[in-house]
């Protein structure tokens, strides 16, 4: 092997557009786990991604913006199956166990790091919640569907209030416990709240 072959193998690779901004980003979730927000900052990410602070400005002007951009990464790296077990109580269970399996861990996190961006925004936690669960909420979607088309469920009974309750429920479990949600609560949240507010009667 030459000086120039050793030497290209021991330089990190450039890393450009959709690889480069993911490296910022996982970077950008890491610090934050590992720091919370208020010891977040641009220059602490730039050294964990092994880039300069001016890369990361270009893309996000603030470390608000780099926090929301993080938080949706993370979020939507994980893939929603939507289950068909062949009723509403099975499908409503199981894509619960997917979300303890995937997000509860991001949902600690953003009860337990973020009391500094809330105040310095002026934000909640339901505005960082909105730009993770898009995908989780066109499952349930198509879950009510499938059960309204078996005769399962009234569709007038379906309003969005009530279409919220089983995840409005899961997020409290799991922020009075920081913990996943077991599966004992998640079948009385579906059990003893959400399918009596949804079946036929």
């Amino acid at each position: 092997m030459t000086q120039t072959d050793d030497a290209r193998r021991r330089t990190p690779k450039r890393r450009r557009g959709r690889a480069l901004e993911a490296a910022l980003l996982d970077a950008a979730w890491q610090e934050l786990v590992d720091k919370g927000y208020d010891r977040f900052t641009i220059e602490s990410v730039a050294e964990r991604a092994r880039t300069s602070r001016d890369v990361i400005y270009r893309r996000w002007p603030s470390k608000a913006e780099l926090l929301r951009a993080a938080v949706t990464w993370v979020g939507t790296q994980q893939e929603v199956v939507i289950p068909d077990t062949g009723t509403l109580r099975g499908d409503m269970i199981e894509l619960m166990r997917q979300a303890n399996r995937s997000r509860a861990q991001l949902g600690v996190q953003m009860i337990l790091q973020l009391g500094g961006y809330y105040a310095e925004t002026g934000t909640g936690l339901g505005e960082l919640r909105s730009l993770v669960l898009s995908e989780r909420g066109s499952a349930v979607q198509t879950v009510l569907e499938r059960a309204v088309a078996r005769g399962e469920v009234d569709p007038a009974k379906l309003t969005p209030r009530v279409i919220a309750v089983p995840f409005d429920l899961y997020r409290q479990e799991l922020l009075m416990t920081l913990h996943a949600v077991s599966d004992e609560a998640a079948e009385s949240i579906v059990d003893e709240v959400f399918l009596p507010l949804v079946l036929r009667d």
